[in-house]
C-alpha cells in the first residue's frame, strides 16, 4: 500500500494494529484524525462476520459519508471476484481527514486503492482547503500532503 500512496506525496506516519473492537478502532481513528492527519487507510474487518466492525467504527467518527469512493471500490473488485458483493467497506470524511476502509486482503488492498488513486489527491486538496471542489479532479501544484496513515487491524 505504501509503494502506491507515496507517489501521491504522501508519508506513513504510523502504522499499528489494532483489536477488532469497534470502540478501540473508532478511538485510534479520532486520534488520528485529532493529529491532522490528510489520510487514514484501515485494512480488513469490512466482511460480514461478527468481528468485521470497521465500517461501524468508521461510520463512529466521520462526519459525511463518501458512497461513490465505497461504490468504485466495489464495482471495481467485483471485475476480479464476487466476493466484493459482501464488502461493507466505508469511505468519508473526518475533519479534514479522508478515512477509506480497505479489504484485509493485501492483494485486496492493492487492487482496491488503485481504483481510487485517481481521486484521493484532489480530494485531500479539498478538504485542505487547497483545491478547487469544482475541477473535477485538477490539481494545484505542489505535493499533495505531507502526512500519511495507515491502520491495520
Amino acid at each position: 500500500m505504501i509503494e502506491l500512496i507515496q507517489p501521491l506525496g504522501f508519508e506513513l506516519f504510523e502504522r499499528i494494529v489494532v483489536p477488532d473492537e469497534q470502540a478501540e478502532i473508532a478511538t485510534q481513528l479520532r486520534k488520528w484524525v485529532g493529529m491532522g492527519i490528510d489520510l487514514i487507510c484501515t485494512t480488513g474487518g469490512t466482511g460480514v462476520s461478527e468481528r468485521d466492525v470497521t465500517p461501524e467504527a468508521t461510520r463512529e467518527v466521520i462526519q459525511q459519508e463518501i458512497p461513490g469512493m465505497a461504490e468504485a471500490m466495489r464495482a471495481g473488485s467485483l471485475e476480479k471476484t464476487p466476493f466484493a458483493m459482501i464488502s461493507r467497506a466505508v469511505t468519508g470524511v473526518a475533519g479534514r481527514t479522508l478515512i477509506i476502509n480497505l479489504p484485509g486482503n493485501p492483494k485486496g488492498v492493492r487492487e482496491t486503492l488503485e481504483i481510487l488513486l485517481p481521486v484521493i489527491p484532489h480530494t485531500v486538496e479539498v478538504l485542505r482547503g487547497k483545491g478547487d471542489p469544482h475541477e473535477g479532479g485538477k490539481h494545484t501544484e505542489g505535493q499533495v500532503g505531507s502526512h500519511k496513515d495507515e491502520h491495520h487491524h
